[in-house]
């Protein structure tokens, strides 16, 4: 078991190790939609690429969501074939949203460094896809709000 401090230097050096590893400017929180952003997750049990939404006004989350379920077919057949659709995902801290996310099958922990390198891998070719799809549909996705 790692102190409290430890553990928060593993998880720095996962991230930093990430950017070094994997130079690039992601979009993430670019999006230039309110509440719509990408995400990339890591903690003791799991990883993940995500695509959250959190806009203040519940119907404008709706309004994202649906249209992204429009796409569905597309992002699983042309982009991101394991993709999840969950409109009710509960973060860890209570909070209930909606998330399109890819999750990581393989071992990981953010505290063994010997899953960072396939995770890593994990990231860049998904968050890769992710993106691609983005621009590809985003004036269609602007639409909905």
């Amino acid at each position: 078991m790692f102190s409290k401090e430890e553990a928060a230097a593993l998880r720095k050096l996962f991230w930093t190790s990430f950017g070094k590893s994997f130079p690039r400017k992601w979009l993430l929180y670019n999006t230039k939609i309110k509440g719509f952003s990408f995400k990339f997750v890591a903690d003791r049990k799991k990883a993940m690429v995500c695509l959250d939404f959190e806009h203040p006004e519940d119907i404008a989350n709706e309004l994202l969501y649906d249209q992204l379920i429009s796409l569905k077919n597309l992002l699983e057949t042309d982009f991101l074939p394991d993709v999840i659709f969950d409109e009710n995902y509960q973060l860890d801290s209570g909070k209930i949203i909606r998330r399109i996310y890819v999750p990581f099958d393989s071992k990981f922990s953010i505290y063994n460094k010997n899953t960072w390198r396939d995770c890593y891998e994990f990231y860049v070719d998904n968050m890769n896809q992710f993106e691609l799809f983005f621009y590809e549909y985003e004036d269609f996705i602007r639409q909905a709000i």
